[in-house]
């Protein structure tokens, strides 16, 4: 049964380019984890490298037309060398064919940095305080 499938366990890397197309799609779906794509292509790397980390599958249920969802905490690579994360809703036909972390150490690195760097909104809030 789909609802049994278990969560993916890879991490996802994506460059800005990629992060800027999945990012649009779910503010377009109107997915529940999003970014703003506006602020993403003012603050993001541009040849940053992003993750993807796969924590739950989320469903829309008052929206059946659209599918269930991956909801990914989200590792972003700012243009001024930062990291902050967030969190991205992703289809699962969109996620399937990102490329995949491979390397034990690039990993470890990633969850390190998960647990350890700002929020998107902690990071907005010390750049800005009256904006988020």
């Amino acid at each position: 049964m789909i609802s049994e499938q278990p969560v993916p366990r890879e991490v996802k890397a994506v460059d800005t380019a990629s992060l800027l197309a999945l990012e649009e799609r779910a503010y377009e779906l109107r997915l529940n984890s999003r970014l703003d794509p506006a602020l993403l292509r003012a603050h993001a790397a541009p040849g940053g490298t992003h993750y993807l980390w796969p924590a739950l599958w989320n469903s829309l249920s008052h929206r059946p037309d659209i599918p269930r969802q991956l909801r990914c905490e989200l590792l972003i690579a700012l243009g001024t060398g930062e990291h902050v994360v967030g969190r991205l809703d992703v289809l699962p036909d969109d996620f399937a064919p990102l490329p995949r972390v491979t390397s034990r150490a690039e990993g470890r690195e990633v969850a390190r940095l998960l647990g350890h760097v700002p929020s998107v909104r902690e990071w907005l809030l010390r750049e800005d305080p009256g904006r988020a």
